[in-house]
């Protein structure tokens, strides 16, 4: 069968910039490089809602480090420039990070002439999925595929996670948990957050892709036991629902969602049983956190009345899907298959095809392996350490009074839904 079409997702903020034809001329900054804080500063100061590690920021730093007369280009740019032999726009799915208005479909020139960024830095900037060219003979040579295959705008690669997951019906949500924990949902309009740890991506239909990244996830078990049998580990911390530990467990310093704490550690209370305990605290501290980002974005007004999904890397563990299921009182879906590279493909066939709305044909091409159904004696067990968690993260200074109280009031059947 021919290949109708390709798209290319890449990491959220991962920028370089290159010359006017394509080609590099400073090295990458990948999505989580932290040295443009100053220059994040700058921007929140001119009005524009970024976080740190975002690629503005970065942006800003590489332009002062190279000064003018060069191109900004995110991750996939360099491929598809690669692809089809030309520099092409950026998808609006990556140029988010970059400053890029979702809603006017603009950047804000204003806010960016205040930063001092040239209007020749910045690409212009289409929908995921519009045609940007087709693969030239020497791509083809190079990585087999075929000569003229059509190239298609891609999405980063969280939200082609999403899109792998079907997860793009408006109520519906996909719960990634690799080294770190990402939520991805879908809703009619943007979901407003002042804190802005909140962002919302746009799929080429138009719905919105709200989401957020925390710096809880799997990465804490390995920093913790390095040399440790996942499953053998599992089939002990089984015995200890809950642990007599309390964890959030922070991968690395700093917490970004489900709120924004720069000063935040990694949390255990209490004395863990052994090993075994530890490594269930941290299992169902992971779980705690996901149950407040969802809290987080009900209290937000964010629709949470469709599926959730699970995938990534933490979603091999049988165990610990059921676990997050029974932590978090609801449902949860897992897909055969989860890779971002199927995601490209579903919005590769939308962009070629037009055949249906971007939600159909994902839903055509993905598989649903098993829904876990929660245990409701667990999700109660599970109820007070989650209860001491909020609490403790409350009196740090860390989660705020408001958040905090519609957390533990979802808590109970009779005056908000868990």
């Amino acid at each position: 069968m021919p290949v109708g079409g390709l798209a290319v997702c890449g990491t959220s903020g991962t920028v370089l910039l290159t010359d006017r034809s394509g080609r590099p001329v400073s090295p990458a900054l990948m999505y989580d490089d932290g040295r443009a804080t100053a220059e994040a500063v700058r921007a929140r100061d001119a009005g524009l809602a970024v976080q740190d590690t975002w690629a503005l920021p970065k942006a800003l730093w590489l332009l002062r480090e190279y000064g003018p007369g060069l191109r900004l280009c995110h991750q996939p740019d360099l491929i598809v420039t690669r692809l089809t032999g030309e520099p092409p726009p950026a998808d609006s799915s990556h140029a988010l990070k970059t400053g890029y208005d979702l809603h006017g479909e603009t950047w804000p020139k204003a806010a960016l002439a205040r930063l001092g960024v040239p209007d020749r830095l910045l690409p212009d900037v289409v929908r995921p999925g519009t045609h940007l060219g087709e693969v030239t003979p020497a791509a083809a040579d190079a990585t087999g595929i075929p000569a003229g295959t059509p190239v298609l705008a891609g999405m980063t690669d969280g939200c082609a996670a999403q899109i792998a997951s079907g997860a793009l019906r408006p109520g519906s949500w996909n719960s990634v948990l690799g080294t770190t924990l990402v939520l991805k949902g879908a809703a009619r309009d943007p979901v407003q957050d002042p804190t802005g740890v909140l962002y919302n991506h746009r799929a080429p239909d138009g719905t919105w892709l709200p989401g957020g990244a925390s710096s809880v996830g799997a990465g804490t078990l390995a920093a913790h036991f390095p040399d440790a049998d996942p499953a053998a580990m599992d089939e002990l911390a089984a015995a200890f629902e809950p642990s007599r530990a309390v964890a959030y467990p922070l991968v690395s310093p700093g917490e970004r969602f489900p709120f924004r704490a720069p000063d935040a550690t990694a949390l255990v209370l209490g004395e863990p049983e052994g090993d075994a305990g530890l490594w269930a605290a941290l299992l169902q501290g992971v779980g705690f956190a996901e149950r407040l980002c969802l809290d987080y974005l009900h209290h937000l007004g964010a629709p949470l009345d469709g599926p959730l999904t699970f995938t990534g890397g933490g979603a091999r563990s049988g165990y610990w899907n059921q676990l997050r299921a029974d932590i978090l009182g609801r449902p949860a879906r897992i897909p055969d298959q989860t890779e971002p590279a199927l995601g490209m493909a579903a919005l590769a066939a939308y962009g070629a095809s037009e055949a249906g709305s971007l939600a159909d044909v994902a839903e055509r091409m993905v598989r649903v392996r098993t829904v876990l159904e929660p245990r409701p004696d667990r999700t109660a067990a599970f109820a007070g350490p989650y209860a001491r968690l909020v609490h403790a993260l409350r009196e740090r200074g860390w989660l705020s009074a408001a958040v905090a109280e519609h957390a533990l009031t979802r808590l109970h059947p009779d005056t908000g839904e868990s």
